[in-house]
């Protein structure tokens, strides 16, 4: 049951995409820009950040600041801003920074709608391929160059001919990287790193499996809302709620995710 008001649903929906539309600008104005440089906000790894994660969260906050001065924000850049009314939007600016520094056209934008049950409306933009995914609110449906889709995750079907993502070969801890091996050697096909964009295909139906380790809110949250209203699941990888972040499994559908969640464990 949805416990929002049609008028609110709708004006929630406008604003998640208002926030799309002036990410979308930002990122694009630096996306293969001769002499891009970012700072490294780790000194064990590279975890890069650019002006472009900046400028697209700054545009989004100012947005929500006019809009819905009320509710929370949990960004990437710029940490948690307090609201009241029980609502939290969860923005990744640029989730695959390092992507988006190579030039290639998987990165995203990231934009999820909390109440304090987890994600109950998400986006997940690529600016450059110019589609948007959306779930939540009775909606599943992407939108681009080949116009507007309904989103419908696949069908069970063994897990020998699973198709299974993630970001990093590594994936995590040595353990986790071994149960992610484990996994893999089960499946017909692993590709790795497309950061956000895996997720999108896990709710179009192109892939089964998406496997991933050290997530934060902001990395899960808008995949799991879109993934979910395309009829797959999400969880972490004990089949608890990821909403968090953490070690997250995303399948197509409960068989395939049960299937997995047995060789990830042991």
């Amino acid at each position: 049951m949805n416990p929002f008001p049609d008028s609110e649903r709708d004006a929630l929906v406008a604003t998640a995409h208002a926030l799309a539309d002036a990410a979308r600008e930002a990122t694009l104005a630096h996306f293969r820009a001769d002499g891009l440089a970012a700072d490294n906000k780790e000194t064990s790894r590279f975890d890069p950040v650019t002006v472009a994660d900046r400028a697209s969260e700054e545009r989004m906050r100012a947005i929500l600041a006019e809009r819905r001065p009320d509710d929370a924000i949990l960004g990437e850049e710029f940490g948690p801003k307090p609201g009241t009314s029980g609502l939290t939007w969860v923005l990744d600016p640029i989730d695959g920074t390092r992507s988006y520094l190579s030039g290639t056209p998987t990165w995203g934008v990231l934009i999820a709608l909390s109440d304090p049950t987890g994600p109950v409306f998400g986006l997940i933009d690529q600016p450059y391929i110019g589609e948007r995914f959306a779930g939540g609110f009775g909606i599943s449906e992407v939108t681009g160059p080949m116009g507007m889709r309904p989103l419908r995750a696949r069908p069970a079907r063994p897990l020998s001919e699973a198709i299974l993502f993630t970001t990093f070969p590594e994936v995590g801890t040595e353990a986790e990287g071994a149960a992610f091996r484990r996994l893999s050697a089960r499946t017909r096909l692993t590709r790795y790193g497309i950061d956000c964009y895996a997720y999108a295909l896990v709710a179009a139906g192109q892939i089964d499996l998406v496997v991933e380790a050290g997530l934060q809110a902001y990395d899960v949250q808008a995949p799991i809302a879109v993934i979910e209203a395309a009829g797959g699941i999400v969880t972490d990888w004990e089949g608890r709620p990821a909403h968090q972040g953490g070690r997250v499994l995303a399948a197509a559908n409960p068989e395939i995710h049960r299937a997995a969640m047995e060789v990830l464990n042991g």
